[in-house]
């Protein structure tokens, strides 16, 4: 997600973008040994064990690239007269139709979602991402995609698209709102520890990106010796602010449980 976004500063959304991106999401996971980075040169197939019992058969890959040349030109086609989050669910529709990777075409799917509405301005972070969503309503979700597939009903796909994106979105405001009410109440808890404090507040900032630390990460941070990042750390533990996770007596790992929990709890 961060290395297509990135791209996006030089690359318009494009079928290029799209094999880049999934040869990295392709790379050391299930999957890998399926032409990551590559469209398909044969017939695939969605559900059952072969293609006389599938769910759903793709196009013929001989077939594939003028749709996907098709696809990619609507991105970009400003004479469209649909608003931009219909024109994602069409997106969305068409990709996962055309199948156009031996594996991963969900993942590429959703991330399509999001490299869309930034690359059009909607979005300047990744911030709406509805895997989650669809992954919770997989049935219903699959069954919007099949009745387009089977008797045209477009509309009911894209009232569940949008439906989809105004849950994601209310989810993610609560999601912020938790994080700032924590930021206050951990900055307030801070101040306790007096000249300690600033070094404190510097360990929290990193942990909201990375919420897993080691003393050795604290002194690289803090570029402080062992001793006094270690106090520190055994501070933050005893207020309940961080945790320890391993049971160790060496080699510990601490965790922001509280921060975790945010995502952890679905809001």
């Amino acid at each position: 997600m961060n290395t297509a976004i990135e791209e996006l500063k030089s690359l318009p959304l494009s079928l290029r973008l799209l094999r880049h991106t999934h040869e990295i999401l392709m790379s050391g996971v299930r999957g890998e040994r399926k032409t990551p980075g590559e469209f398909r040169r044969s017939q695939n197939w969605i559900g059952g064990a072969s293609l006389a019992d599938a769910a759903f058969i793709p196009p013929h890959h001989e077939d594939m690239m003028d749709l996907l040349s098709d696809l990619e030109a609507f991105w970009h086609n400003d004479n469209v007269a649909v608003p931009h989050l219909v024109r994602c669910a069409l997106s969305h529709y068409q990709f996962e139709t055309i199948h156009p990777f031996l594996d991963g075409n969900g993942r590429i799917g959703r991330l399509l979602i999001t490299l869309y509405l930034v690359s059009h301005g909607l979005l300047s972070k990744p911030s709406l991402y509805l895997s989650d969503h669809l992954e919770k309503h997989r049935g219903s979700y699959y069954d919007a995609l099949t009745r387009v597939r089977e008797s045209n009903d477009i509309g009911h796909w894209v009232r569940f698209f949008l439906q989809a994106v105004v849950e994601t979105a209310e989810s993610g405001k609560r999601t912020f709102q938790r994080i700032l009410s924590l930021r206050q109440d951990l900055d307030a808890e801070i101040l306790k520890l007096g000249r300690r404090a600033e070094n404190a507040q510097q360990l929290i900032f990193y942990l909201y990106g990375t919420p897993t630390i080691t003393v050795n990460r604290a002194m690289e941070i803090l570029g402080t010796k062992y001793v006094p990042a270690n106090s520190l750390i055994a501070s933050l533990v005893e207020m309940g602010v961080l945790q320890e996770v391993t049971g160790f007596q060496r080699n510990r790992i601490f965790i922001l449980r509280r921060y975790m929990d945010i995502f952890r709890d679905g809001n």
